[in-house]
């Protein structure tokens, strides 16, 4: 199992605190939630990326457009975020040099700590079968109109080596007034893939539009970065906290019908 996996399901189950020895570091007890909360940069920031950890982020992702110069900040970005949360998995979108890219690449990713590589739709197929071990491979998924999109995204299933999906949909702002129906065609296209998936939303999400991103059957919210520690702080909590109430009503309800799973 890759870390980003384990992250999917980490998530689900209560975790108690603990502490080591009479002066070693205490751990808070942690709630479950519904998904694993991911922070996104556009520029790897490792102040930012530190306070996004210790806020509750269980993942980062970070931009790379290929060039080995732009590296170095993304090391120490990746360096800070784990100083302060040794569970935390870091993924990387490539957004450029795909042409370029070889099992080295991959490899030398690894040796960074990126855990997963996150792909474009465009990008040169040869590179799902780059496997490296514990390096999970992402597929971003957009959103298209047409009834016959899902049947055609559905076969990303034929590639064996991808780990999970992210969902680009590009989903409005309110997303609590989307129709039945507006659900019901993101719904299609996410369960055609049937990977793990992840998606990108609002940083100002409510709870109402927690409740309605659940329908949609994800792994993973991924909101965005600000542009200072403090606003990525209270962000990642806001949606965590709404992660953890949108769990334990779940939960209930699933007790209340006796649909709770039974060991």
């Amino acid at each position: 199992m890759t870390k980003l996996q384990d992250m999917f399901t980490r998530v689900r189950r209560a975790q108690s605190g603990s502490g080591i020895g009479f002066i070693g570091k205490n751990k808070a007890a942690v709630k479950p939630r519904a998904a694993a909360l991911v922070v996104e940069f556009t520029t790897a920031d490792a102040a930012i990326a530190e306070s996004a950890v210790k806020a509750g982020a269980d993942g980062l992702l970070f931009s790379w457009d290929g060039e080995d110069d732009s590296l170095e900040s993304l090391e120490k970005a990746i360096d800070a975020a784990q100083a302060s949360g040794e569970n935390v998995v870091c993924g990387l979108r490539i957004t450029s040099g795909w042409d370029t890219l070889e099992r080295e690449t991959f490899e030398h990713l690894k040796e960074l700590d990126v855990h997963y590589i996150v792909l474009p739709l465009d990008a040169p197929a040869r590179l799902l079968a780059l496997q490296v071990k514990d390096l999970g491979l992402v597929v971003s998924v957009p959103m298209q109109e047409g009834d016959l999109y899902p049947i055609f995204i559905r076969n990303l299933t034929a590639f064996d080596t991808i780990a999970a999906v992210l969902l680009d949909f590009g989903l409005p702002g309110d997303v609590s007034a989307l129709s039945i129906e507006g659900v019901l065609r993101y719904r299609a296209v996410r369960e055609a893939v049937r990977f793990p998936a992840m998606l990108n939303v609002d940083n100002a999400t409510s709870e109402a539009d927690a409740y309605t991103l659940m329908a949609l059957g994800v792994q993973a919210l991924i909101i965005t970065a600000s542009k200072s520690s403090d606003k990525t702080k209270e962000n990642v909590q806001q949606i965590r906290e709404l992660l953890e109430k949108v769990h334990h009503e779940e939960t209930d309800t699933k007790e209340t019908f006796g649909l709770a799973s039974r060991g």
